[in-house]
């Protein structure tokens, strides 16, 4: 070793962000390297988490962080020569009922942009793509990467789970603060994300940033913090990207599940079914991805054409086409109930009053869900894909014995019953007529 090298010390890098200091680009990429090759102790890892998230990071260091994870591993490199727009993609914070990742990437796609998503699993409350995803029969959620690239090229979009390969510092990174509750570090949620981002070769970027009783930020101003700092980061990187913040107060649509989720989003692209808040989001979500993707000048002109895209039916075509390329059912779109598998119990949990629906505990009817055996708790727990809710109440409506709390899709009656005792317990009943508050609180372009 050179007399003015300087050995790497972990150790030294920790002390320096626990003592509140700032982290060099070196500090930064070094540690990151050693989480990559396993030079990095799980131990070290924890505790430059913990500093982070209580010492925070300057913008500066979480541009360095991102762009160093996002180089750990592979990269996506699409052939311009193939493409016909540019590539985007939308990203949500999650929470229950979100299935809006299966409408907005064949609607977007429809317009003319290339869409690839990649996505995750459902864990705590709230419910993953790829759970969606795996609910339909025969779809490849790990294709290839050749296929991959194929399906986006051709069809213009495809869904697909998470890839060890890319961002594998991210990877790991993650695993120690799910374990250390240091998750909720924005420095830190603005890395993980951003880094798999830039790794997927986009042109664009559109954040879903959710907030509410049913989001994994709860309160307002956090979700602003969020997405104001994925936003910088992301610039500052050189990724073109807004972000909305939208309302997680109550579930998002009807429906909350897997096959559920899957079949109210194949009713909203064939028009059959018309949640407004949903379609809200959707549409809010989709125009803003076709300005930052330069394929339209204004929000106004970019919403007329996603709605034409959804009234032709170009937009239930272009899923139906991802999903046969992905090896999916070739009617799912025609006939999903041939496809989708139904639960054996299906029972309504009726209110124990009539009224109007005041508040909802959105996270407690996620965990109902999670409850019936429709999502995990642990990383390995298998999901039954066929329960769930539908019809679940909004705020403001009227409940009765004509319109329930929501429809129970369960695999026995005992977990039924269990399901509506935790319904009527989220679910607030009042005499007056009650306010959803705005779907979408703000536009974050800086």
């Amino acid at each position: 070793m050179s007399s003015g090298a300087k050995t790497f010390l972990p150790q030294e890098v920790i002390r320096c962000k626990r003592d509140g200091g700032r982290l060099t680009d070196s500090d930064i990429e070094q540690f990151v390297a050693g989480l990559t090759d396993g030079s990095v102790g799980d131990g070290q890892a924890a505790a430059l988490a913990m500093a982070v998230f209580f010492n925070g990071m300057d913008i500066e260091e979480r541009v360095t962080l991102t762009r160093a994870m996002s180089q750990s591993g592979a990269s996506m490199h699409w052939d311009r020569a193939h493409l016909h727009g540019p590539v985007i993609d939308k990203h949500s914070t999650g929470g229950v009922g979100d299935k809006v990742s299966l409408m907005l990437a064949p609607l977007v796609a429809s317009c003319g942009a290339h869409v690839p998503m990649i996505s995750g699993r459902g864990l705590g409350h709230t419910g993953g793509t790829l759970d969606k995803l795996e609910s339909i029969p025969g779809y490849r959620t790990k294709p290839d990467n050749d296929l991959f690239h194929k399906v986006v090229a051709d069809v213009g979009c495809a869904i697909i789970g998470q890839t060890s390969n890319l961002a594998p510092a991210d990877g790991r990174l993650y695993a120690i603060r799910d374990v250390t509750a240091t998750v909720e570090s924005v420095a830190l949620i603005t890395a993980s994300i951003l880094s798999k981002k830039l790794a997927a070769g986009l042109d664009a970027l559109v954040m879903d940033v959710t907030f509410g009783n049913g989001a994994f930020m709860s309160d307002l101003s956090k979700a602003e913090e969020l997405a104001h700092s994925i936003v910088t980061v992301a610039r500052s990187a050189g990724l073109v990207t807004n972000a909305l913040l939208t309302d997680m107060n109550q579930v998002l649509g009807r429906t909350a599940g897997n096959a559920v989720e899957v079949r109210e989003a194949i009713d909203w692209l064939t028009g059959s079914s018309n949640d407004a808040r949903l379609t809200e989001v959707v549409l809010a979500l989709g125009a803003e991805m076709l300005v930052v993707g330069g394929l339209s000048t204004d929000h106004e002109s970019a919403t007329g054409r996603l709605i034409a895209a959804r009234g032709t039916g170009a937009a239930a075509e272009r899923f139906q086409d991802m999903v046969s390329a992905l090896d999916g059912p070739h009617d799912l779109v025609q006939n999903p109930d041939a496809h989708l598998r139904a639960a054996a119990v299906v029972l309504r949990a009726d209110a124990t009053e009539s009224g109007y629906v005041q508040a909802v505990d959105t996270r407690a009817v996620g965990l109902t869900v999670v409850a019936l055996g429709g999502g995990r708790t642990r990383v390995e727990d298998d999901v039954d894909h066929a329960v769930g809710l539908s019809e679940v109440a909004g705020i403001g409506e009227y409940v009765d014995r004509e319109r329930p709390l929501a429809v129970i899709h369960a695999r026995t009656e005992s977990e039924a019953m269990f399901a509506v005792e935790g319904l009527r317990a989220a679910f607030r009943i009042g005499d007056a007529p009650a306010e959803p508050g705005p779907v979408i609180a703000s536009r974050i372009t800086t």
